[in-house]
């Protein structure tokens, strides 16, 4: 029997579902519209997904989507809107979604507050000198002299370049406007007046990086910003300034990243790598000035649940007429992750 209520269906990851839409906001999507969490299109070609297919009129994506290519969407008559439950929507979302005119909405604003977060986290532990200082406190065993005034480090004054006014390099601005810090930006789509609203100068990439303490990336994985951070670019940076990259493994260089730890000229902050996973004989395991993590700055644990709540206000804005907030242009792609 018909609900009244416009047909929606999941196209992820069946068990990314439940961790995405806890009880509490699956309830309130589905006081909104008529899903059925226990189908989820991981495959469109499952008959069960193509039957409710013909009648979809909202599909809520995530992570393992499976393409929307001509096919599909011949086979989805209805759809007016694609709410993606996580960050970029390149791997899925072929040209035809827009030509279409189908709605395209992002969670991405909602996956750039933890990345910016982490950032932010590593970037004053980097100001501190922590990571070397653990190394030290380990392999001594034993307290720094009372009152031992360490010299280089600390985060008063120190010179942050972010590299990307993506959202989240424009959040992780926002998250450092707190502190003692000297912050600029390069990015060769923003201008003056763009870089004046955040509250930072704008610089060449080349004079950002050779005056910062602390480079963090924040750009788009592009065939422009392929090893956009290489071997002349950490050449320019100064003796021991620290790179932090969230962003795309690709966009370092990674050989000669490495050739300018062994070199003891930088440090590095890594939550993404290039391959990804690192393969187990990579020296960034082993290298003491690097710091490697599993790629988890984006959302995890219970923070997915916040990428729900944005589909379910994308959802209630649609549903009364208004336009996403979060909406993509097809023209965006180009110059997003």
């Amino acid at each position: 029997m018909p609900s009244g209520r416009p047909v929606a269906m999941f196209a992820m990851t069946p068990e990314n579902v439940p961790r995405i839409f806890p009880p509490d906001i699956l309830a309130r999507l589905r006081e909104r519209v008529d899903v059925d969490p226990s189908l989820v299109a991981g495959d469109f070609g499952d008959p069960r997904v193509r039957a409710r297919l013909a009648e979809t009129e909202i599909l809520i994506t995530g992570w393992g989507a499976p393409v929307l290519d001509a096919d599909v969407l011949d086979a989805a008559p209805k759809l007016r809107a694609v709410l993606h439950a996580a960050g970029s929507v390149k791997g899925f979302a072929t040209p035809e979604v827009w030509e279409r005119g189908i709605v395209v909405s992002s969670a991405a604003a909602a996956n750039a507050l933890p990345v910016a977060e982490y950032t932010l986290a590593m970037i004053l532990l980097a100001g501190k000198d922590v990571l070397a200082h653990r190394e030290r406190l380990r392999t001594e065993r034993a307290a720094f002299p009372h009152g031992e005034i360490l010299p280089g480090i600390g985060n008063f004054g120190r010179r942050v370049g972010v590299v990307g006014a993506s959202r989240i390099g424009r959040r992780l601005i926002e998250l450092l406007r707190p502190f003692d810090l000297s912050v600029s930006l390069a990015d060769p789509y923003v201008d003056g007046a763009g870089a004046a609203a955040l509250g930072v100068p704008l610089l060449p990439l080349d004079e950002l990086l050779a005056g910062s303490d602390i480079v963090t990336v924040h750009a788009p994985q592009t065939p422009e910003t392929r090893h956009l951070i290489g071997r002349r670019e950490l050449a320019l940076m100064p003796a021991g300034s620290v790179l932090v990259n969230t962003a795309r493994g690709s966009l370092v260089d990674h050989d000669a990243l490495i050739e300018a730890l062994r070199a003891r000229r930088v440090r590095a902050i890594l939550d993404v790598t290039d391959p990804e996973p690192l393969p187990a004989d990579s020296p960034l395991y082993d290298l003491p000035n690097a710091f490697v993590t599993p790629h988890l700055a984006g959302s995890q644990g219970n923070e997915v649940a916040r990428l729900g709540l944005t589909v379910l206000a994308e959802t209630e804005r649609l549903l009364s007429g208004r336009a996403p907030e979060f909406a993509i242009e097809a023209t965006e792609l180009e110059r997003s992750a």
